[in-house]
């Protein structure tokens, strides 16, 4: 009988559990009304999304809205772009915390319109080697997915179809510590201690190598 009602007490608190986090995911974006904020972001990543290496800005059309938002959310609250060196992220931080983006919804409202733009195929730039990054994927793809799609429920990001450079870029912040430091970066976290598998640039060129071929 002890055991039974354990058990019982172990799913209600499951239950309510999942009750507590679906009541506080975010309110779905309206891409109407983040059309409107868009072109603070268009100097940078483009019109359609499409990044701009020159200046440093990643490919954002194509990625899964949940992550687009969360890391908006990151810079917005100190959390992703304030460590010394991430001169990328400290602008980005700053774009965050411009006065159209403080209203309540507007980074979800920026998200949803982000995911709404054509994901158009880029060219890949990084040089690696493939058949050594697929050695080394499977550590990747219990997070990011076996097609390097991403997973939401691992708070892990798309990596198909993305910019080739910026993966290595955020690679190397991650193994720097310029990313995944602050306690509410769940996943960034996650991320700095799985960099540990990649001990070489050019370990995580061919990891990247090999996600360009998913695609």
């Amino acid at each position: 009988m002890k055991f039974l009602k354990t058990v019982v007490l172990a799913g209600l608190l499951l239950a309510s559990g999942q009750i507590i986090n679906a009541l506080a995911q975010t309110v779905p974006g309206d891409a109407a009304a983040g059309k409107s904020m868009y072109p603070l972001c268009t100097s940078c990543h483009g019109v359609n999304g499409s990044g701009n290496q020159a200046m440093g800005a990643p490919k954002i059309s194509g990625q899964l809205e949940f992550y687009t938002l969360k890391q908006l959310q990151h810079f917005q609250n100190g959390a992703r772009g304030t460590v010394a060196g991430d001169i990328k992220g400290m602008q980005m931080a700053a774009m965050s915390k411009g006065p159209r983006l403080k209203s309540p919804g507007a980074l979800a409202n920026l998200a949803a319109y982000v995911s709404s733009l054509p994901d158009k195929t880029i060219t890949p730039t990084v040089q690696g080697d493939a058949a050594e990054g697929k050695a080394a994927y499977p550590v990747c793809a219990a997070c990011h997915g076996t097609l390097g799609e991403g997973i939401e429920a691992m708070a892990a990001p798309r990596l198909t179809g993305q910019s080739d450079w910026y993966l290595v870029a955020q690679l190397k912040k991650f193994k720097k510590g310029q990313r995944g430091y602050h306690n509410a970066d769940h996943g960034g976290r996650q991320m700095r201690a799985m960099t540990a598998a990649l001990p070489t640039d050019g370990s995580m060129n061919d990891v990247v190598a090999y996600i360009n071929s998913l695609n």
